[in-house]
């Protein structure tokens, strides 16, 4: 009897004991840290004995897969270090520090392996290579610190799912190498490793279906091993929008409540292309920028009246026109004063509350204070919040909008510039071809699923355009937006002398440096770049094609747009604007088909 007790006495203490399961995720995910730390040290010892061009790159691809087993938890819980280890091989500038801080990690060490790896290099990617092993141990160390739960666990693997369909099987972070499907592969061993510890003693009517999606995606990416050749499309319908939508259910299923929190891209979205899988209210910063169907349509109505400017003559929708996505369809818009032109060409306004700056230059963060910098501004409207509040109050069909839109507030500064955020807010959603391809509403044909996958694949567009907003947005998390340097010609094909997000900051690396802008309906939006100085797609690819301004002999050291050519060939250019062409939100359809007509 006394031995039966102890032994009951033993299992009770064990049942207590028992690790939960975000704990056993949190040790998988210590002893993954563990072996990239040694493939790391296993290629600096190849780099210090001098190892063969070849081993030393085999070792650099091994260590580079093995950061993608930990790179779900990593980039979830510790953001700052894995941009560290494996952010862009580009400079950045600090803003509160004003200082320019060099880049590091792995697709540093990337560029000095490959394509052929230098020995009078050796010293410099030693240096890098101790730079990443002191980041990889500050991630062990702050690891030890995560505070886990499997509803934390879930919402990492879905995002792993965003992560994989917008930066991993594009290229974004094997830029030389292209050796991004190997580590596609990788990360959905990673995310069934995390998943089949939920299935324990777990009775799970959709496991079956998501295991045979990755054992299918796993399968598909070993035999489909060619980077330009490389079926985008079908693989992001067929395994990764399913994939994560399995994943959401299973969470549904065992009873793991979703986040609580509002962010950019939405914790309900149970695939990157749901309809409103993006929420704009969670781009906008404050809790009283919060928009409303009033504010929406006081916005409006003030969007298209003069009273907002100095002279009463223009309103914002005389450079934002509705018919062609919110441009005017000019080079540049005419000043105020009829004569000279304004600095840059004029954005549409078609979603754009999906991103984190405004303006070419990046000079604000809220389209509140956009709105204040355009009406403001002694070129474009030279008006006055103020003297327009003092007008307005004189209206009272204006004084009654207001007070709907406003029940507690009055017509004041922050009033007006609320409301027309709020309206050009209304004009963020999603409803183009491209849209319904992804939610299995339409088909593509084959020009346009090609032109698709050369966007994502051989051309590089999706690794500055990220999907799906195809804007500087960076995914998963959609909490900062890039600019790029291009070297933009203008029209005497010389290199353009708007020095762009430079005049802003006064940092050399943002010389020429602007905003990369949605190309949501871009066949409407012509002409193109920050200068308006191409009219057509096609001259915008050619301009691409050749490598930007350094492929077209321009002195810009600090491109970021690489300079090798992408030997695009005719088709496969016309493929591209075909795919371009089905960004077109669909209330811009009939205008088009005028158009053609």
């Amino acid at each position: 009897m006394k031995k039966i007790y102890c032994l009951l006495l033993l299992v009770l203490f064990i049942g207590c004991h028992k690790k939960s399961k975000h704990q056993e995720v949190n040790e998988l995910f210590q002893s993954d840290i563990t072996l990239l730390i040694e493939k790391v040290a296993k290629l600096k010892y190849s780099v210090q004995s001098d190892s063969t061009e070849t081993q030393i790159q085999r070792q650099f691809l091994e260590a580079h897969q093995s950061y993608k087993k930990v790179e779900m938890i990593s980039e979830y819980y510790s953001p700052a270090v894995s941009k560290s280890i494996n952010g862009p091989a580009i400079p950045e500038f600090e803003e509160n520090d004003k200082v320019t801080v060099p880049p590091e990690g792995f697709q540093v060490i990337e560029e000095l392996v490959f394509p052929k790896y230098n020995k009078e290099s050796k010293q410099e990617l030693l240096q890098e290579l101790g730079v990443l092993s002191a980041n990889l141990i500050r991630l062990e160390k702050v690891s030890n610190s995560n505070e886990l739960t499997d509803a934390h666990v879930f919402d990492a693997m879905r995002l792993e799912v965003y992560r994989i369909i917008s930066l991993g099987i594009t290229g974004f972070d094997s830029p030389v190498v292209l050796n991004s499907l190997p580590e596609a592969l990788v990360s959905l061993e990673a995310i069934e490793k995390y998943y089949q510890l939920y299935l324990e003693n777990k009775s799970i009517s959709n496991s079956k279906q998501v295991l045979g999606i990755l054992e299918k995606g796993k399968k598909y990416l070993k035999e489909n091993t060619n980077f330009n050749a490389f079926d985008r499309a079908y693989f992001i319908k067929e395994i990764l929008n399913p994939l994560s939508k399995g994943l959401y259910k299973t969470q549904s299923e065992l009873g793991i409540p979703l986040m609580k929190e509002q962010r950019g891209l939405k914790v309900t979205a149970q695939i990157l292309f749901d309809k409103d899988a993006f929420d704009p209210e969670a781009f906008s910063g404050f809790a009283d920028y919060q928009t409303t169907p009033e504010k929406i349509a006081l916005g409006k109505k003030l969007f298209n009246d003069p009273i907002l400017s100095g002279n009463n003559t223009r309103s914002c929708a005389s450079c934002h026109h509705a018919e062609k996505a919110f441009t005017d369809g000019l080079e540049r818009a005419v000043a105020l004063d009829g004569k000279s032109m304004i600095q840059r060409n004029t954005p549409t306004l078609t979603n754009i509350a999906f991103q984190r700056v405004f303006f070419a230059d990046s000079r604000v963060s809220y389209l509140e204070d956009q709105a204040v910098a355009v009406i403001k501004n002694e070129n474009e409207m030279h008006g006055s919040l103020e003297k327009s509040a003092l007008a307005i109050q004189k209206k009272q069909d204006y004084v009654n909008d207001f007070k709907k839109a406003f029940p507690k507030g009055g017509i004041n500064e922050f009033a007006i510039k609320n409301v027309l955020a709020s309206y050009i807010r209304s004009l963020s959603h999603y409803d183009s071809k491209f849209d319904a391809y992804m939610q299995n509403g339409a088909t593509f044909t084959e020009n346009e699923k090609a032109g698709f996958n050369l966007f994502a694949g051989k051309a590089k567009c999706a690794t500055c355009h990220f999907i799906p907003l195809t804007n500087g947005t960076v995914p998963p998390n959609f909490d900062r937006s890039e600019s790029e340097i291009l070297g933009t010609p203008n029209k005497a094909k010389k290199l353009d002398g708007d020095l762009g997000k430079f005049v802003i900051t006064q940092a050399a690396i943002h010389k020429y440096s602007f905003k990369t802008p949605t190309i949501r309906n871009i066949e409407l939006t012509a002409p193109y770049m920050h200068n308006g100085v191409y009219t057509t797609l096609e001259e915008v690819i050619d301009f691409y094609d050749q490598g930007g301004g350094r492929g077209l002999g321009f002195d810009v050291p600090n491109q970021t747009l690489p300079e090798d050519k992408l030997n695009l060939s005719d088709q496969e250019k016309k493929q591209l604007i075909a795919f371009m062409k089905t960004l077109t939100d669909s209330r811009y359809l009939e205008n088009r088909v005028k158009r053609i007509e």
